[in-house]
């Protein structure tokens, strides 16, 4: 099946966003198909006024934005437009769908996922899903049925999915910390801290995390007096907080993103975080203990069925987001003066990484391409 634009590379269209736990296994994708062959074109599609417009130019993509919103569940009022958005959106991924003449469609979740996966089945082009979570989203779902191909990351996501479309692949991890290459002397000097003392790495994602936030800035005092330090990242709305809060203390390092995560990750001895799909795929390959605090407000609550996988196997500790306050700091205290239970914890998480999701996700889209032209 020819489509008529064989003077160029093979094209696909990557669609989705919303999140860094979106973008960063979009991008790891994007590079995996390039590896494999240099010559394919890749749009990707994301949300107008959502982080990948940003962040996927950065890595050296084009992407086109589409005007759609989510469904706002604090307030309906907010949900008036959202149908006139959803038809605008049909037509704006009809003509870029249309104008570009991809051989494949790839879904990572996020806003724009659902009207370019539905158009493309409809016209009858490979589709393909990549679900990062433990349990599988409405939208994803939906277009499951009709999907070519489903990329996951656990086993038992036969009860969201068609079981002869699934293939267990895991989740994507950026290449910097994939093939980390920095030390822990020079990845503590870069944040301004000393190399010999027990550090601990504050996460909650790249929009932050309130419940985490409000516990370390609580027991901020608890780390100096036990001789720990912090890399805390923030995320935009707490920024100024913590950076008004951490004036005068010597052993903490904050700001509300990361740039380069995987210096923050060398330099940890401990890492607190959420317990999304991607960061629990990233503290896999880097092998940390870790205290997870999953984000109480996840659909279905997928953060907490995350984490709960790791607990069972010894390879992380949980606290409730509702508990954080009077738990989670004197946790990772006692946690820093445990050598044997951080060893544990390390070994364990560790056996749970998965380091060529990328290429196996490629491999397999670039495989389905090649059965369809013929």
């Amino acid at each position: 099946m020819s489509t008529g634009n064989q003077h160029s590379g093979t094209r696909i269209i990557i669609a989705g966003g919303g999140t860094g736990g979106h973008i960063f296994p979009a991008i790891a994708i994007a590079n995996a198909l390039r590896k494999t062959d240099p010559s394919i074109e890749i749009l990707f599609i994301g949300a107008k006024g959502k982080m990948e417009m940003e962040k996927v130019p950065q890595a050296g993509y084009k992407i086109e934005g589409i005007d759609i919103a989510g469904f706002n569940r604090s307030s309906l009022l907010k949900n008036i437009g959202l149908p006139f958005k959803l038809i605008k959106s049909f037509f704006q991924v009809r003509r870029i769908v249309n104008a570009f003449k991809p051989a494949a469609v790839v879904g990572v979740g996020g806003y724009s996922t659902f009207p370019v996966l539905k158009y493309a089945q409809a016209k009858g082009i490979p589709s393909f899903i990549h679900e990062s979570n433990s349990f599988a989203g409405k939208s994803n779902m939906m277009l499951g049925k009709k999907a070519t191909k489903i990329f996951v990351a656990s086993d038992g996501m036969e009860k969201f999915f068609p079981a002869a479309k699934l293939q267990i692949t895991g989740n994507p991890v950026r290449e910097a910390i994939a093939k980390m290459h920095v030390n822990r002397h020079e990845a503590s000097m870069s944040f301004g801290l000393d190399p010999a003392k027990e550090t601990v790495l504050v996460t909650g994602g790249s929009l932050g995390a309130k419940g985490i936030n409000e516990a370390i800035d609580a027991e901020l005092e608890a780390f100096a007096q036990n001789g720990v330090q912090l890399i805390w990242q923030t995320g935009k709305p707490y920024a100024a907080t913590a950076s008004a809060r951490v004036k005068g203390f010597s052993n903490v390092w904050t700001d509300a993103f990361i740039t380069k995560m995987e210096n923050a990750y060398a330099a940890a001895d401990i890492v607190i975080s959420r317990a999304g799909a991607m960061a629990i795929a990233e503290l896999c390959v880097v092998k940390k203990p870790v205290v997870f605090v999953p984000y109480p407000f996840a659909a279905e609550d997928h953060q907490t069925v995350n984490a709960v996988h790791l607990v069972e196997k010894q390879a992380g500790i949980m606290i409730k987001d509702s508990e954080a306050k009077e738990k989670l700091v004197a946790t990772v205290i006692a946690l820093s003066k445990n050598q044997e239970q951080q060893r544990e914890l390390q070994q364990n998480i560790g056996k749970l990484a998965v380091t060529d999701a990328d290429q196996q996700i490629a491999s397999e889209i670039i495989k389905v391409i090649k059965q369809a032209a013929q």
